[in-house]
């Protein structure tokens, strides 16, 4: 197998931003088009979402379409299936729209608030602060480790009030997280056991990139919220 010179790794990240970016196109559209709403079962959201990828992205768009869920199905991590839920006039809403691409090798997730709850809203931007937060630890430090990262994102969530949910908080572009292979290969992930540098070349020469996922829940009330994207490229 041949070493990816230059061209190969930056056609390869120039990808993976694009997929991003049409998630991020398709979330935005969504949520205008009012496409998830009180009184919309989880399944039909979804169902709409995935009609609109198509007619946004045609053949880049694929089946399963994306993850809608509500209310207390939010505590639960990405991958379970779950009963369909009418989404109600108060909740926070997770919309996992990597699956959706059929171009993609990254993951997307990003969460909707109904409702007037204040913590809910705090909730919700509190989100991608500690995305924000976690990239700039990551750029500050280029020999920081999955259990450093690991490690900062469960300070700032516990100084906000919130439970970072599951054992990791993201994985290597291309593992796939629901695997089970924490055991196995902990430095794919980015969790307490994973001590090594994130920033890293992998076997066959390619760079190593990172999807981070963020998980707050708040068990005592029954909700929680999502935030996923590529961490290390913009």
């Amino acid at each position: 197998m041949s070493v990816p010179d230059r061209m190969d790794e930056r056609l390869r990240a120039l990808g993976l931003v694009e997929a991003q970016r049409m998630a991020e196109a398709l979330f935005a559209t969504t949520a205008a088009r009012g496409l998830v709403v009180p009184g919309r079962s989880e399944r039909e959201a979804s169902d709409r979402i995935g009609d609109l990828a198509r007619e946004l992205f045609g053949t880049a768009a694929r089946l399963p379409g994306p993850l809608v869920r509500s209310g207390p199905h939010t505590l639960l991590p990405y991958g379970p299936e779950t009963s369909d839920r009418v989404i109600g006039e108060d909740d926070v809403v997770v919309a996992e729209l990597g699956s959706v691409l059929a171009v993609s090798e990254a993951g997307f997730a990003s969460t909707l608030v109904f409702g007037q709850d204040p913590d809910k809203h705090r909730l919700a931007l509190d989100l991608p602060r500690m995305f924000t937060a976690c990239r700039e630890a990551l750029l500050a430090d280029s020999r920081i480790t999955g259990r450093g990262l690991h490690a900062e994102l469960q300070a700032l969530a516990a100084t906000s009030g919130w439970t970072v949910a599951g054992w990791h908080c993201g994985h290597l572009v291309g593992a796939d997280p629901s695997a089970g292979v924490r055991d196995v290969r902990p430095d794919a992930y980015i969790c307490a056991e994973n001590d090594r540098q994130l920033r890293r070349t992998l076997r066959g020469g390619w760079q190593a990139h990172w999807i981070l996922e963020i998980h707050l829940v708040d068990g005592r009330r029954g909700f929680g919220g999502s935030y996923k994207r590529l961490l290390d490229l913009v």
